[in-house]
């Protein structure tokens, strides 16, 4: 029986449709909801090009705007989680990578199944990162539903 369904998702156009089923199953059984977005850490080049465009502090504007966008993310799914019925709590991680928080949580909240959107990437990335999902599946024994 589903009770309680992480559904992860980074606001990609991919990663709503994956809210939206998500958020349907959970009204059709019932079951609870956590939302999560991850936010990874700033990278060197990305906090060096805002200091060239001269931000005084370039790593907490990054911050802040991974928190700005975090909140938005997730203040979308809590309004289609309330026009649904659903329960609905929402988490934000920081400075993590995504497979790992997204297990984590899951693990933490005890879900029974985790929701997230296939991210295909192709070609050389592919073989040489793998995708949030394919790492998802590699580390958690829970069922992981994943909408294409």
């Amino acid at each position: 029986m589903l009770t309680h369904m992480l559904i992860a998702t980074d606001g990609t156009e991919l990663a709503d449709k994956a809210v939206n089923e998500g958020l349907a199953l959970a009204a059709r059984t019932g079951a609870r909801v956590t939302a999560l977005t991850v936010t990874e850490g700033w990278s060197v080049i990305d906090v060096t090009h805002r200091a060239k465009a001269g931000a005084e502090n370039p790593i907490a504007d990054f911050e802040d705007a991974a928190t700005r966008r975090a909140r938005d993310i997730l203040n979308r799914v809590m309004e289609e989680a309330e026009a649904l019925g659903v329960r609905c709590t929402t988490i934000h991680r920081a400075d993590r990578t995504p497979a790992e928080a997204i297990v984590e949580e899951a693990d933490r909240n005890d879900c029974d199944m985790i929701a997230m959107a296939s991210h295909g990437r192709r070609g050389l990335d592919k073989i040489l990162l793998g995708s949030q999902t394919q790492r998802v599946l590699a580390l958690t024994g829970r069922p992981v539903l994943v909408y294409r």
